[in-house]
């Protein structure tokens, strides 16, 4: 799935990397805890949270994440879009809770990555 229907279903506002919203995703992680990222989800995939510290983009550029999704309308702090921006990671806010945002992106074809379900490979 490209990340530009990503941010059209998840009606999401781009903060930085409109450039590269051709990307293609693999699959969607929601997590508020980044030793979970770490541990269960796939390269090329999202991460859909409510973290807005620079842990998350950390975890995003070791995990090869192609985007970061705020959800809940959260808005992360001009220190954490700059790091984005020299990674390259495209990070958009939407304003539905994580349980809503992963259900609608899962409804669209995207597949979650769970170790039992090898979808994000």
């Amino acid at each position: 799935m490209k990340l530009f229907d990503i941010q059209a279903a998840l009606k999401a506002e781009v903060l930085i990397g409109a450039e590269w919203l051709h990307r293609d995703a693999n699959g969607a992680c929601g997590a508020d805890l980044m030793s979970d990222v770490l541990a269960f989800t796939k390269e090329r995939a999202i991460l859909l949270t409510g973290l807005t510290n620079v842990q998350v983009i950390r975890t995003a550029e070791i995990s090869d994440l192609v985007a970061i999704i705020f959800v809940r309308g959260k808005r992360p702090g001009k220190d954490v879009i700059q790091m984005a921006a020299e990674k390259e990671i495209p990070l958009m806010v939407s304003e539905y809770p994580l349980y809503e945002a992963c259900g609608l992106l899962y409804q669209q074809g995207l597949p979650g990555c769970s170790r039992q379900v090898a979808y994000c490979e």
